[in-house]
């Protein structure tokens, strides 16, 4: 009896060692220009996305969290809703040598309209917005079978607020195109990019521009989304 004791014991330390600590990523919602309402339910729903989901998400509107030390204790970056010039010329070195030594970047919605003046970034955001119309129902079409797109719907229509962009990077691989035949004002033409993937130095980028509405953040399909591109930039998924 004594010797199952210590042997179920020993196994219970097993299985607690094996279980993978919860890493941490750093939810950035800074805004310099225009604030969506959506931030804050974004926010709330990314911390329950983390603890649903194996790591933990720090949530911060403070750039001088932006050092090597304090990056340093993360895997990945998220610019939720940013918007306008959030980081000084060290805070940029900062986050630039995160990236390019392997720390992972999820841009969420307004993370395009960000540093315009900062050509590093906008290669690691992959474009920049340029306009929207007005909210409305829209047909997003899945471009590539991947890891990131695996439990997502070939065609996926739903409602927000659809961004045209410009200095579009020929890096991306495009996850998601909008069909601009299902809806008014698009201006990207045929292959109109709204969510995407791509390496950064020896870091991972991957961005959507969905999320700008408050019902976003409770609809398990885009929850979906965002997890499947937090774990590529963690380089948990290929």
């Amino acid at each position: 009896m004594r010797i199952l004791l210590i042997f179920i014991a020993l196994a219970a330390l097993v299985s607690v060692s094996l279980k993978k600590k919860p890493y941490r990523v750093l939810v950035f919602s800074k805004t310099k220009e225009f604030r969506h309402e959506s931030i804050e339910e974004g926010k709330v729903a990314l911390i329950k996305l983390g603890q649903q989901n194996g790591f933990e998400a720090d949530t911060t509107e403070n750039s001088d969290f932006f050092t090597r030390q304090s990056l340093a204790n993360y895997k990945a970056v998220i610019f939720f809703n940013t918007t306008g010039d959030v980081l000084n010329n060290d805070q940029q070195a900062a986050l630039e040598a995160f990236i390019e030594r392997g720390g992972g970047f999820v841009g969420i919605h307004s993370a395009t309209d960000t540093e315009y003046e900062w050509p590093w970034y906008g290669k690691l955001v992959g474009a920049y917005f340029k306009n929207h119309p007005k909210i409305q129902p829209a047909v997003l079409r899945k471009s590539i079978d991947t890891n990131l797109t695996r439990d997502m719907p070939r065609e996926w229509k739903r409602t927000d607020e659809w961004y045209n962009f410009k200095q579009i990077s020929p890096d991306i691989t495009v996850l998601y195109t909008l069909d601009e035949n299902s809806y008014e004002g698009g201006e990207n033409g045929l292959n109109h990019p709204i969510a995407w993937k791509h390496e950064v130095g020896k870091g991972r980028a991957f961005y959507t521009a969905l999320g700008h509405t408050k019902e976003n953040y409770t609809d398990p399909l885009f929850l979906n989304h965002l997890l499947a591109g937090i774990r590529y930039s963690v380089k948990d998924i290929k």
